[in-house]
């Protein structure tokens, strides 16, 4: 079994996600939700409009679209690879979604992710990552990725099969916000 980006993202909300999900087999339902579902259609029109004008503001020197790649521990499938100028690689992801000023943090892991399995795949280095805000007149904003924030989804992806294999029942966030708004909130002792 590999992971996805958002086991990952999971995880890190609250690593309950992973014991729910995958030693209790507990279902999230989340085709039911709309954004889920809108944000996959727009992806797969997305990627078959021409977005060459984006491209050359990053400066993109080569392109892979629609890029499904894997290793030991994860998969996933980037809306882009971009062959940069100086030799390094770069993913952009485009979000169904408005700009609001900041980046969320779900939006980075997803990146940080990818950056992973880029390397893995490609053998280039990743520096940054790009993200195209489709709700806000395709919106593009780059995001720094470190070697730390790689070594961060790592980790998780490696907790993630601790607790599964080990059918581990973890601490929970310590965020205690974020369970007002969690699939499985009606029967996790928070």
């Amino acid at each position: 079994m590999n992971l996805t980006p958002s086991h990952i993202i999971e995880y890190l909300y609250c690593p309950r996600f992973t014991f729910y999900e995958y030693v209790l087999a507990v279902p999230q339902n989340e085709d039911q939700n709309y954004k889920v579902m809108r944000g996959r259609e727009l992806h797969d029109r997305r990627l078959e409009e021409n977005k060459d004008y984006l491209r050359r503001r990053i400066g993109a020197v080569g392109k892979h679209l629609d890029v499904y790649l894997t290793n030991d521990l994860l998969r996933g499938r980037m809306d882009e690879v971009l062959e940069l100028a100086d030799g390094s690689l770069a993913p952009l992801d485009y979000k169904f979604a408005e700009w609001n000023e900041r980046i969320y943090e779900t939006y980075q892991t997803q990146l940080y992710c990818y950056a992973w399995l880029i390397e893995e795949n490609f053998g280039k280095k990743v520096n940054k990552g790009f993200l195209v805000y489709t709700r806000s007149k395709n919106k593009l904003v780059e995001v720094p990725i470190t070697d730390e924030h790689k070594s961060v989804v790592k980790a998780a992806a490696q907790a993630i099969f601790q607790i599964i294999d080990s059918n581990r029942f973890p601490k929970a966030t310590k965020y205690k916000r974020r369970c007002t708004h969690c699939t499985y909130r009606n029967f996790c002792p928070q």
